[in-house]
C-alpha cells in the first residue's frame, strides 16, 4: 500500500523482525496483510506506506511509514483492537518479535 507517496510525508517508522509460527505459510502471512491493508491500515490517514520483505533463515519484517514515529506508534498500538490486525499477528512467533521505531532525520 503506498498513500500521499512524496518523500517529505515521510516522518517515522515502524519496523518488526520476526519468524512465522510452525506450520504458518507465507502465503497465508501476505494473504492476511493484504486483508489488513484492505480492512484497517487504509483507514489510516498518516500511514504513508505499508509492506513486507522476507530476510534470510525464516526472517520477515512488517514495515510502516508514517507522518510521524508518533502516529506510527499509534497505529502499531491500534492493531491490539483491531479484530483482522489480530488474525496476522497470531500467525507470528512471539518470541521472535523485534519491534523498532525510528524518526526521520533528513
Amino acid at each position: 500500500m503506498i498513500k500521499n507517496g512524496n518523500i517529505d510525508s515521510i516522518g517515522g517508522m515502524e519496523f518488526a523482525t520476526f519468524r512465522l509460527k510452525g506450520g504458518v505459510t507465507e502465503a497465508w502471512l501476505v494473504e492476511l496483510s493484504n486483508n489488513v491493508e484492505k480492512e484497517f491500515l487504509s483507514q489510516q490517514d498518516e500511514l504513508v506506506l505499508h509492506f513486507l520483505v522476507r530476510g534470510e533463515d525464516g526472517m520477515y519484517a512488517d514495515v510502516a511509514i508514517a507522518r510521524s514515529q508518533e502516529k506510527a506508534e499509534e497505529y502499531c498500538q491500534q492493531w491490539l483492537s483491531n479484530t483482522v490486525a489480530l488474525e496476522y499477528l497470531e500467525l507470528i512467533d512471539k518470541e521472535s518479535v523485534n519491534m523498532t521505531f525510528w524518526t526521520r532525520i533528513n
